[in-house]
C-alpha cells in the first residue's frame, strides 16, 4: 500500500522501534496486571507515555532524517495508535469475557465507568485509531514546525558566521 508515495513497509520500518516498543510496554503492563502487581505499580508502565516520546521524536526525526514533511508523519502516528490498541483492545475484551479487571479495563481509565464493556473496547478500536492518530499528528506538526523555525535561524546564523569570518580574514 502506498500512503503519500510512500510504502507502508517504508513508514513501519522508519518507526519500528517505538512499535516495538509500545508493543513491549503494552505487553509488560498487563501481564504486571494479571500477574497480581499492584496497579499502582503498572501504571507506571505506559503505553500513553511511549506513544507521545515517539510523536515528538518522529516530529523531529521525519523533517532531519529527510523522511519526509507534515504529511508523512500521520502514518507513523497511524502505526503508533493501531500498535497500542493491538494490546489494548484484547485487554479490555480478555476483561470482558473473564468478568476480571485488567490494567486497560479499570474504572479510572473508563472515565470512571466499569471498563469491561463492549462500548469501551469499540471507543478504543473506533477513536484509538482514529482521532487518536490525528490529535497526535496535530500535536507533532507544531513539534515539527518549531524543529524547522530553530533549523532556519540555526543556519542562516551558521551561514552570517562563515561570511563575517571569511570577510575578516580577507
Amino acid at each position: 500500500m502506498i500512503v503519500f508515495g510512500k510504502r507502508l513497509s517504508e513508514y513501519a520500518a522508519f518507526c519500528k522501534l517505538f512499535l516495538v516498543l509500545i508493543l513491549i510496554i503494552g505487553i509488560a503492563r498487563l501481564a504486571l496486571s494479571l500477574g497480581g502487581a499492584p496497579i499502582s505499580i503498572a501504571k507506571w508502565i505506559s503505553i500513553t507515555a511511549a506513544a507521545w516520546i515517539g510523536v515528538l521524536y518522529y516530529a523531529i526525526r521525519v523533517h532531519t532524517a529527510g523522511f519526509g514533511g507534515y504529511k508523512h508523519l500521520l502514518p507513523i502516528c497511524v502505526l503508533m495508535n493501531v500498535a497500542a490498541q493491538i494490546i489494548i483492545v484484547p485487554s479490555i475484551i480478555l476483561a470482558i469475557v473473564t468478568g476480571k479487571d485488567n490494567i486497560y479495563s479499570l474504572p479510572e481509565y473508563a472515565f470512571g465507568r466499569d471498563g469491561k464493556t463492549w462500548l469501551h473496547a469499540g471507543a478504543h478500536l473506533l477513536i484509538g485509531t482514529t482521532f487518536g492518530p490525528l490529535i497526535s499528528w496535530l500535536a507533532g506538526c507544531v513539534i515539527m514546525f518549531i524543529t524547522s523555525v530553530i533549523l532556519f535561524i540555526t543556519r542562516k546564523l551558521a551561514g552570517k558566521d562563515k561570511n563575517t569570518g571569511a570577510a575578516a580574514g580577507a
